[in-house]
């Protein structure tokens, strides 16, 4: 019988692979909802939890498909008004595109996806309160996020995503630089496991 490893009480991760010292605490105005899929739970190279734990007052829930009474409440909670941070892309036809937020940041959530490209649009599909949602897409920034396979440069990790947008919407991505150099650090331990 072998012992279990002993797992941080913050990051619920390994002690030895303990992502705690890549916290850069921020105070967004606008509200982040994470929406993480079940299969991102457990992969160390998921950045939702990190994203998580930097932003001040974010929500992270697990699932796949919701029900749609839990949902509309995570989406409206606190009168705010939900904007789906995700592209519009030609497969989208029967999909509102996006649209401009109409709202001062600190009256929006942002609602992040966290899931692989392919998991994302099923999530995506399976509610369609998030289909209804006003979407805001980014403009092309290369990613950072060497440790996953992505089909474009311009497809970012969901930190990466998030600190982006929320720095859009309040017109000052300074002050997402933090968590975003963060995240390079973030990266970087992970390469190491793999090349140990």
């Amino acid at each position: 019988m072998s012992a279990k490893r002993a797992l941080c009480a913050t990051c619920l991760r390994a002690q030895s692979a303990c992502i705690c010292r890549w916290i850069a605490p921020v105070a967004a105005a606008a509200d982040l909802l994470i929406l993480l899929h079940p299969l991102e739970v457990g992969n160390a190279k998921n950045s939702g939890r990190l994203l998580h734990l930097s932003v001040a007052g974010s929500a992270l829930v697990t699932g796949e498909v919701f029900d749609p009474v839990t949902l509309d409440r995570l989406l409206r909670a606190d009168g705010r008004t939900p904007l789906l941070l995700y592209p519009h892309t030609p497969h989208d036809l029967n999909l509102p595109p996006p649209l401009p937020p109409p709202l001062p940041a600190a009256s929006l959530r942002l609602v992040v996806l966290d899931a692989t490209w392919r998991k994302s649009r099923k999530m995506l599909y399976l509610n369609p309160a998030l289909q209804r949602l006003p979407r805001l897409a980014l403009d092309a920034v290369a990613s950072n996020y060497r440790i996953r396979k992505a089909h474009a440069p311009h497809q970012l990790s969901s930190l990466e995503a998030a600190a982006l947008a929320l720095g859009q919407l309040e017109g000052d991505r300074a002050r997402y630089l933090p968590l975003l150099e963060a995240f390079d650090g973030f990266v970087a331990q992970q390469a190491g496991y793999v090349r140990a």
